[in-house]
């Protein structure tokens, strides 16, 4: 009966890449025409849905989306992924790396995914850019780990990417990421994608998980003002997202060794965010 059921969602996650590739060709070939279309935002965030439906994941919201917010989040596996942007109409800042990856960065890019130059000094141009975006109504989210870790902490945060919200004069909206286990809400050790680990390795182990439950919150907004150094909000926000997880600054995570897979593009009908503070089952 297991073995039924993971095949029947390997072949469910097949066509859903397949019908993903093929709106992602559709969307190239109008950009090309310079027709990109308005609805890859909605299209990217129902397609997220429907990958966590197939995958079983259990989605658990606490908190709001925060108009006009830069999001930044601690990340513990590629699941954050769609989870997030089942959420909304999210869009990722990811490395550039990723933009050279099969199939996945091609799709990540389709959908709108920024790519940073590691070590680039280009802080400039993607505040101008993130001020664009969120004018326009879009969320744009960082995983300033810059890497995937366990779970059981929180890496330190990179400080070099909190100057894009004082550049762009943005509050920082942090989101606390964490994976339980449905039978006793204990932290979760098959979401983590850490090590030495590949993505077809890690899918074939979620499928295998059923159960799997996410909780994404929201927390309230930090400023990003002048008088606030680029370290000293990296700490606050950090900070704010250990209070939510209830762990201590100084859990050592293991941390994953290896570059990972970034956003993957286009899930079933978008819906308003919760409430805040009322817990929310997607």
């Amino acid at each position: 009966m297991a073995h039924a059921r993971s095949l029947r969602t390997i072949l469910l996650i097949a066509a859903h890449l397949a019908t993903g590739t093929a709106i992602a060709a559709y969307i190239a070939l109008l950009s090309r025409l310079g027709r990109r279309p308005g609805w890859i935002c909605a299209v990217t965030r129902r397609w997220h849905r429907r990958l966590c439906l197939i995958l079983g994941l259990r989605i658990q919201v606490e908190g709001r989306l925060a108009p006009g917010c830069l999001l930044i989040g601690n990340h513990v596996s590629w699941l954050d992924i769609p989870a997030l942007g089942a959420q909304g109409e999210f869009g990722f800042l990811s490395k550039s790396e990723v933009r050279d990856w099969p199939l996945i960065g091609w799709l990540a890019e389709t959908a709108g995914t920024h790519f940073i130059e590691r070590g680039a000094n280009r802080i400039d141009e993607i505040s101008a850019m993130l001020r664009c975006r969120i004018a326009q109504g879009h969320t744009l989210m960082i995983f300033p780990e810059g890497t995937t870790s366990d779970g059981t902490g929180v890496l330190r945060f990179h400080p070099r990417l909190f100057a894009l919200a004082r550049e762009a004069r943005l509050e920082i909206q942090p989101v606390a990421i964490a994976y339980r286990r449905a039978r006793d809400g204990q932290l979760d050790t098959v979401a983590p994608f850490i090590g030495d680990d590949t993505l077809l390795a890690h899918l074939l182990r979620v499928i295998r998980h059923p159960g799997l439950t996410v909780e994404i919150r929201f927390l309230p907004p930090l400023p990003s003002g002048e008088e606030a150094s680029r370290r000293a909000l990296a700490e606050r926000t950090r900070g704010a997202i250990l209070d939510a997880l209830g762990m201590e600054p100084q859990a050592g995570p293991a941390r994953s060794e290896h570059p990972r897979p970034g956003p993957i593009p286009f899930p079933a009908q978008p819906e308003s965010m919760p409430a805040a503070g009322v817990p929310h089952v997607a």
